[in-house]
């Protein structure tokens, strides 16, 4: 395992899933990375927090298509940039993630997030990204507990997976720290070529993990354990400590609450 100490490469993957987003019918938006939080279109959120962070020294844009580019004078602006560069999407995150990979440079760590994480702001990057750095994984995620994304925002509805040792919400963060890390993007291309499959998912992801975790026994630890195996590499949590962390636009509900918290906290990027 060969650690790197330079700054990261930042990836926002920043195109629509589908057609007809409803975040992006309900702003009138394009595609949903463009639909205003705050007055600000997501994406720029994303793009101003990664460009503020200490830990990143350069950002590339995974999507939208050149054509919804043309048509946003802010993106435009942005990729005007020295340190910002534009890649098309692929058919999913993770073929776009695992194809952007194949073009980095491997003695870089690579900070994969999404473009919709309106709420991101450069002290969430930095603690994830620094923390990250500490451990002797070769991939971390970034997790929140959804007890305090609970006490935070009481009405935020959000994903949860429910282990033995706790119940956990994803904050789209995702930190490739080896080059032998980068096989990681392969492995999650494969289950979710699988996703409607779920024998074949468990094929990819091994039986005791998957009945473990039907029978309520899987902790995080035991279940990075085995996924890592799997892999064959090293995968580890980062908890997070800022619940907004935890908080994507993936529903009009999310909308409204992301400018709900935007508005109470300004336009400072404080994450405070």
């Amino acid at each position: 395992m060969t650690r790197q100490t330079s700054k990261f490469t930042a990836l926002n993957l920043a195109a629509d899933r589908a057609i007809g987003d409803p975040v992006a019918e309900a702003t009138g938006a394009p595609c949903k990375s463009l639909s205003p939080v705050g007055g600000v279109p997501m994406v720029i959120r994303v793009i101003e927090a990664l460009e503020a962070s200490s830990e990143v020294d350069s950002c590339i844009l995974c999507g939208p298509s050149r054509e919804i580019i043309s048509q946003s004078p802010e993106i435009s602006q942005a990729l005007s940039k020295d340190n910002i560069r534009w890649i098309p999407h692929r058919e999913t995150p993770s073929t776009s993630t695992y194809e952007a990979l194949q073009h980095i440079d491997q003695g870089k760590p690579v900070l994969v997030t999404t473009a919709d994480h309106a709420l991101l702001t450069p002290q969430i990057v930095d603690y994830f990204c620094s923390q990250a750095r500490q451990t002797d994984y070769d991939l971390a995620v970034g997790l929140a507990s959804y007890e305090m994304l609970c006490k935070a925002f009481p009405n935020c509805r959000r994903t949860v997976t429910k282990l033995k040792d706790g119940n956990f919400c994803s904050c789209n963060l995702f930190a490739f720290l080896t080059p032998e890390s980068y096989s990681a993007a392969n492995f999650w291309r494969q289950v979710e070529q699988q996703r409607k499959k779920p024998l074949r998912i468990v094929s990819v992801c091994g039986w005791i993990t998957v009945l473990r975790f039907l029978l309520g026994q899987l902790t995080m630890e035991d279940g990075l354990r085995r996924i890592s195996r799997r892999m064959g590499l090293k995968a580890g949590a980062i908890m997070m400590v800022q619940p907004e962390a935890a908080v994507d636009v993936d529903t009009v509900g999310d909308l409204a609450l992301a400018n709900k918290i935007i508005a109470n906290r300004g336009n400072d990027y404080s994450g405070n």
